[in-house]
């Protein structure tokens, strides 16, 4: 088990009419980082935000902001979530393989691959910290863990265990064993993504995560320090 878990607040589930009154609320909460979650619609079905509201949630706080790019393209998008002032960028295994034949086409989800083009990958990977930020690699449920030979040039995995394009949507348990075999293989940091409850956090840090991403049950809490507090009691650190 992980000895220090850390917490990264969604801003999807968030009231976009009120979004600096939600940033302060992460904040106040304790978490430690803002969750972008950017969707183009052909990567996942809904269109959600961009770049420019990073640029806009920036100057609003100094938890490091985490962009999740759910897009089909993501090398076409790296440098203006850069420029905006993201201090995570994350990028999808989907991206860069062979997508399996029932989800090639426009309006087939989730998508999955078996293999990734590793060398492609690197080149975005290296392009993320050429300035400075960091790289994780997104592997969606249904995607096996095949970025081996990319694991020691990036700082995290994002292990969705939902498909992703909706918020409040059941955790998926079949992600576990690829959760506890990442482990074994890798030392960075492994954040979770999706169905993130009461009764799924421990089960998730069981596996191996040291990152938990929260949106609904953040958002959807009357009392989010309390989330915050219990999700990072998980910790190892906490148990001793």
């Amino acid at each position: 088990m992980p000895n220090k878990i850390q917490i990264s607040a969604s801003i999807l589930s968030s009231d976009f009419t009120h979004l600096a009154d939600e940033i302060k609320k992460i904040e106040d909460s304790g978490a430690d980082m803002v969750h972008v979650d950017v969707m183009d619609g052909h990567f996942v079905p809904p269109i959600t935000i961009g770049s420019v509201i990073v640029k806009a949630i920036r100057p609003l706080t100094k938890l490091p902001i985490d962009a999740h790019l759910m897009v089909l393209y993501p090398w076409s998008q790296i440098d203006d979530f850069i420029r905006a002032g993201a201090d995570i960028i994350s990028i999808h295994a989907e991206c860069y393989g062979e997508l399996r034949p029932p989800c090639k086409g426009p309006g087939q989800f989730p998508k999955e691959v078996d293999h990734v083009n590793s060398e492609l990958m690197r080149q975005d990977i290296k392009k993320i910290h050429a300035a400075g930020r960091k790289a994780y690699v997104v592997l969606n449920p249904g995607t096996p863990c095949c970025i081996g030979g990319l694991l020691n040039e990036i700082d995290g995995v994002l292990v969705m265990s939902v498909n992703p394009g909706f918020a409040n949507q059941k955790f998926m348990p079949e992600v576990l064993p690829k959760l506890r075999e990442l482990r074994k293989q890798f030392s960075g940091s492994i954040m979770v993504d999706g169905g993130v409850k009461e009764d799924t956090a421990l089960l998730i840090v069981d596996a191996g995560a040291d990152i938990l991403v929260s949106a609904s049950y953040f958002f959807g809490s009357k009392d989010p320090r309390a989330v915050i507090k219990y999700l990072k009691s998980l910790s190892k650190d906490n148990k001793k």
